[in-house]
């Protein structure tokens, strides 16, 4: 059997010869790394990066006082546990993010270590949204 003329659209072994056409090349960006995957991972990740600043914050600053200084526990028995599940969100959720966006393991691992910190994930949230956001990444779409 010899090999199809270019542009011939007959089946072979392999299947049909396709042309690109308009539709099949937008098509082509519809995976992970298209725009409106990364414009979904990036909403997911602030609000995810929001909260877990919250509930950061809450325990650091009411949670844990309330516990050790005036013995009444409650607060950082509630925040606390749901604080560490939302952070393993938050940690899934900026994996996907970089893995979306191509970021580095350094970059990666410094995302995910702001929300260790009180308000450094607000920071690190608006810091990824604008070079997410900028003149290289996705439009606004806003």
């Amino acid at each position: 059997m010899s090999a199809p003329a270019e542009g011939d659209t007959s089946p072979s072994v392999r299947g049909p010869i396709r042309k690109p056409t308009a539709a099949r090349a937008e098509n082509a960006g519809s995976g992970r790394s298209s725009e409106r995957a990364i414009r979904g991972a990036l909403l997911r990740f602030q609000v995810v990066a929001y909260v877990v600043g919250v509930g950061l914050i809450t325990l650091v600053l009411v949670g844990v006082p309330l516990k050790y200084l005036a013995d009444i526990p409650v607060v950082a028995e509630t925040v606390g546990p749901l604080h560490g599940f939302l952070f393993m969100v938050y940690i899934a959720l900026t994996f996907d993010l970089a893995s979306r966006c191509r970021f580095s393991p350094i970059r990666t691992v410094l995302v995910m270590l702001a929300g260790t910190i009180p308000f450094l994930s607000f920071v690190a949230e608006r810091k990824v949204t604008r070079q997410v956001r900028g003149p290289e990444g996705i439009a606004r779409g806003d």
